[in-house]
Parts: C-alpha cells; structure tokens; sequence
C-alpha cells in the first residue's frame, strides 16, 4: 500500500472556525474525511490513480491559462473561462489523496500562472472587457474562485485567498447589488442559471474570510430568483419551486447541470445561515430527481437538459447523460449526505460511482465521454476548444471521481462512519482525539462479504456506523462473531467498547433482480446490488429468437459468475431467459451473458454495442442500435476519437 503525508489538515479544520456577524452556522452531520486519510485499493482505487496520472496530472498548465491571458472570449462558445477552475479542484482533490512532491509542483505552478494573468481591477477571466457580465463570463469567473479557494484550502496559500478575495470584489463592482440583477445576466436560453451559481464560492468565501459583504451578495442573489427579470416574469424561483415540490423539468431553464450547481450554493448558504427553507428546499429538488430524472446508472439528462429521464430513460435518447450531470448529481448527494446524514444519499453515490461515472471514463483513465448512452455504444468527448484539448465533460468527470475518497468513510459525532465498501485503509479522531484506523478486506461487489478489522489507538468507546444499502433485503452483520441486527436502507450504529484489530463481518445481499421500467413500459434491466448490467455484443450475438428475462415470483434472477470472462470485465455473469417458440411446447431456458455498465462497451468502438433495458420480449436480431454516435455529435462527420499526446 502506498504511504502519503498528511497535508493541507489546519487549513481543512480552520475553515469552520472563521463567522460573521450574524451567522448560525450549521455543523454538518457528516463530516468529510481529510485530505491523506483515506487510501483506496482495488478496482476503485485503480481506476482513481489510473485518472489521476493519465488524465489530470497530465494536463498542459499552459493550455488551460492561455485563454486567461489573451481574454478574446465574447460568445455562447466561450466557455474556456472554466478549464482552469475544474481541473484545478480535480487536481487539488488529486494531491490530497497521494501528496507527491510531483504533484505539489504542479499545482503550485498552475496557481503561479494563473495570477500572473489578473488584472489591477481584479479581474481573472477570459472574455473582453467590453463583455463582462455576458454569457459564460460569471460562471468562468465562479470557477476561478472554486480553484483558488481549493488551493488556499489544501495548501494554506494566503495568496490564492487574496487573489480570490479581489476577483470576487470585481465582481461585486461590477454587479452591485440593487443595480444588477445577477440572475438575469449570463446566455440568455439558461434564464440566469449559470451566473447564479456563483453563490456557491461567493459563500465559501465568507467562510474564510468573515467578509459580511461576501454573504450579503449571496443573499442578494437568492432573494433575486424570486424577483421578476427580462428572463422570466417571476424569477428562477428555485426555492420555491423545489419547496413545492415542482420537478426539476418545470424550474426555470430545465439545463441539469447549472440546475444543480445553484443548489450546492443553496447548500453552502444554509450552513452559514441555518435558514430551514434552504435545506428544505435542496432536499425535497434531490428527491424529486430520483424521482423523476435519475436513470437506472445513477445519472440524469438528455441533450444536457432534464426530460422526465425515469420515464424516458428506455428509448434511445439522442445525447442522454451527460458527464457534467453525472459529476454534479454526486456533489449535490454528497451535500445532502453531508447536512442530512441520510444514507439514501450515499446510496445514490454508489450506484453513480460504479455505473454512470465511471462507465463514462476511458480504460486508461486519460479521457471521459461527454454522453453515456443505455443502449448504443460509448463515444469519447471532443475537444470542444481545440487550443485547450478539453471538454466540458472531460474536465468535470475527475471531479467526481476525485471526491470519493472524501466520503468513503465519514465522520459523525459519536464516531466514524462507513459509506463505501472496498479495500484500503481509513483514519480517523474521535471526538476525544484518539485516532481509530480502519482496514478493509473486501473484493465487494464482485463479492458479497466485507471484513473490517478496527484498530482504535487504545481500548475505546464510540459508535461505528456502517451503511446498510436499501437493496441489501437480507443483510448479515457480526461483531467478533456474535451478530448484530440491521435494517436495509440505514446506518447500523455499533455502539460498544472497542479494541485494537476487533473484527466487523458484513455480508450484503447481491441477489440478482429485475428492475422494471419506472414508465411501466414492459421492459426489465438486471442488477446485481449497485451494479447494472448489461447486454453486450461481445457476449450476445444477434440471432432470430425472441427471450424474456426467467425472474422468480419476487422479482429475483438467477445470476452465475463467468469464469473465464476477458481481463478488461469487471463482472459477466451468465443470465437465464425463456424462449418460448410456440404456444405450449418446446418451452426452455437458454443463457445470456451480460457484464457491468462500466464494462460494457469498453472498446469504445462503433463496432462494440450493448443495451440495459431489455424488451419483454426481446428480439435479438434487432437486440444492438448501431451508429447511435451521429444521435450524439450530428454536426460531426468522423466518429470522436480520444486524442494524442499532450493534452
């Protein structure tokens, strides 16, 4: 196992520390684990080093800040305001997780070339002077913020905070508050969305500097969404479309992501002023995407937009799930899962980071899709700004990657709590300092059985809470062999004396299932826990015959490990299916294999298609959809390919 040094933990603890007049800050249920405390193995901790070396690590630092020195950005396509910003809390998240001296150099010389670009105003962006305000300009703006904050977070650098606090004091220059409305500047179709989500570091802001005039600005744009504007005639009123429980479709600009990004500020803005209605609101949005949007893979969107996805989420969509959608949807959980404590939260991480993340992201890590399709075949993203060598996409997917390790394991007051089920190592501090590591054996999920061994510095007590997803029905818990009752969709809170290198077993339920379409449409997509799977054409070839899923009375199935499957599969199991060619006779069962979201489609190769959601019957003749990349990129006259070289 690789050893890393702590850093960054002083600023990480001060940051709570900083109030200003008037505040009731709210602590978070859940706390995050700090930077260095957590170290991952297996598949998930390969697939984070292996995103972390080839695709962040590897960035171009002069690619990213050039657009910030020539400042010729003016249109809808100017966007490269936002390259620096997202790689940069990537690669911040990144260096906390492995502190190399390496990486260290890295970032300290994307900040150095960065400020070396800010005007005497203040100014870090990208577009003319004679556009500030318009189009992408204030969100390029809140992603400079994010990155400096993320550096003065992880490394203490005063100066980062300074540069920050001038960019923000520009900005408030510029868009005083009474005179601008923020929420109706910005391109004109997102109705004010992506310059309101400069709350969020607006927010974060004040927290480390207890500057009234950071919260006050925040405030402003709040009150602002429900104040008429040239966009709408009653505002974005996001929080009270979402406190009513409107869903997301009908809120403002139905555009997912920028959506979403608002109500992580939202969040921010409810620890620093304990307003109930905020986290009300942020609450009942979330539920009402599960409900209404989130697709079977833990993602959302079509065309970047919402469009009723449970529903539609069978059809072939044209650009379904973006990867932006994807790494944002797990941000708001964890916000949720942060302020709430609600494992249903965490629930929704996992089944994001398996399926949706991490099927989006190329085999060697150094490239992500900008779509991820249920049925079709995995395209990479283009380069959208050909001078950058980035995507939107491709910038925004580490970032959810990145944040794993922050919630794996958490800590609540009465003691650690575990989220995330894989092998490695976390550490913690009671409330009373003693430090408790604990050590993870698991291949979970290709298997069902996870042994954490509990090494508390001394003799203890505290309470370790261990989450019980909602699909594990039959769940089996011991404690030093003597067993512990638990429910699914909970924490079980193991509240005892502790000492070093007690044994905790968990066994979770990885049943097979059908999952019905939430349309009601006659289809089914098979599970395995968190795990979709899916049919693949490596695996199925197309021949005339109808199937149709073989499920026991309660919805079960059968699933049997492939032994000898391809070294790039995670997991293939062989599946049973009816075949019934005439009305009574010559009934029979035949096996299908499918393989993991993630794995499925892994040549990333027009030649290489696969599907989720499986027709009763399917016909699999006519089981893959070819060409499905023109639906994605119809202005485009070549396949997208993952580019060489320096990116």
């Amino acid at each position: 196992m690789k050893q890393w040094t702590v850093v960054g933990l002083g600023t990480w603890f001060m940051i709570s520390a900083v109030i200003g007049v008037g505040a009731t800050p709210i602590n978070d249920t859940l706390k995050l684990a700090p930077p260095g405390t957590v170290q991952l193995q297996g598949w998930v901790g390969d697939k984070i080093d292996l995103c972390l070396s080839n695709r962040v690590m590897a960035q171009d630092i002069g690619r990213l800040v050039k657009p910030f020195v020539v400042r010729q950005e003016k249109d809808a396509g100017g966007w490269r305001c936002e390259y620096w910003g997202k790689w940069f809390t990537s690669a911040a998240l990144g260096y906390g997780y492995q502190p190399t001296a390496e990486y260290r150099a890295v970032l300290d010389k994307a900040v150095r070339d960065l400020l070396a670009t800010q005007t005497p105003d203040g100014y870090i962006g990208t577009y003319r002077a004679d556009c500030h305000l318009g189009i992408w300009d204030i969100w390029g703006r809140k992603y400079v913020l994010l990155g400096l904050i993320a550096a003065y977070d992880q490394f203490g650098d005063k100066t980062a905070l300074d540069a920050a606090c001038r960019v923000a004091d520009h900005l408030l220059t510029e868009a005083p508050s009474g005179k601008v409305n923020i929420t109706a500047t910005g391109i004109d179709v997102l109705k004010g969305l992506a310059p309101s989500s400069v709350l969020e570091p607006m927010v974060l802001l004040y927290r480390r500097t207890g500057q009234q005039k950071y919260l006050d600005f925040a405030n402003t744009i709040v009150a602002d969404w429900g104040v008429s504007n040239k966009f709408l005639p009653h505002g974005l009123r996001l929080v009270d479309d979402a406190r009513a429980g409107v869903p997301p479709l009908k809120i403002g600009a139905p555009k997912a992501y920028e959506m979403m990004s608002c109500f992580e500020g939202l969040c921010e803005l409810y620890r620093v002023t304990g307003r109930r209605a905020y986290l009300g609101a942020a609450v009942k949005f979330g539920q009402s995407i599960r409900k209404t949007e989130r697709m079977l893979i833990g993602s959302g969107s079509n065309q970047e937009l919402w469009c009723d996805g449970a529903r539609t989420q069978t059809e072939v969509l044209e650009q379904p799930l973006e990867t932006c959608v994807t790494a944002t949807w797990m941000k708001l959980c964890l916000q949720l899962l942060r302020l709430t404590g609600d494992p249903v939260w965490a629930d929704e991480l996992e089944v994001s980071l398996y399926n949706a993340l991490l099927g989006a992201m190329t085999p060697t890590g150094n490239w992500w899709s900008y779509f991820s399709p249920l049925i079709g075949q995995r395209v990479p993203s283009t380069e959208q700004h050909a001078d950058v060598g980035l995507s939107c996409c491709v910038a925004n997917g580490p970032r959810g990657l990145l944040l794993t390790p922050s919630w794996s394991m958490m800590a609540a007051q009465a003691g650690p709590v575990v989220n995330l089920y894989a092998p490695g190592t976390a550490t913690t501090k009671l409330a009373d300092g003693t430090a408790v590591k604990i050590v993870q054996e698991t291949e979970y999920p290709v298997s069902d059985q996870v042994t954490l061994t509990v090494i508390p510095a001394q003799k203890c007590r505290f309470t370790l809470g261990l989450r019980i997803p909602a699909w594990s029905q039959k769940t089996t818990l011991t404690v030093n062999g003597q067993a512990v009752a638990c429910q699914p969709g909970t924490y079980a809170q193991l509240k005892r004396e502790w000492s070093p290198n007690d044994k905790v077993i968990l066994l979770l339920d990885l049943r097979g299932y059908a999952a019905p379409a939430p349309s009601g449409a006659p289809q089914f997509a098979v599970m395995r826990g968190p795990i979709v799977l899916a049919l693949d054409n490596r695996f199925v070839q197309a021949q005339a015959i109808d199937v149709r899923l073989a499920a026991d009375t309660e919805g079960f199935v059968q699933l049997t490990p492939v032994a000898n499957k391809p070294a790039n599969i995670w997991m293939a199991f062989d599946v049973p299916f009816a075949v019934r060619p005439a009305h009574f006779f010559n009934h029979h069962q035949i096996k299908l294999t499918l393989c993991d979201f993630a794995s499925a489609g892994n040549a990333w190769s027009e030649k290489n298609l696969y599907r989720v959601w499986l027709p009763q019957p399917l016909f699999l003749q006519q089981a893959f959809v070819p060409d499905t990349w023109r639906l994605m990129y119809p202005k485009t006259a070549e396949r997208p390919t993952v580019p060489v070289g320096k990116y």
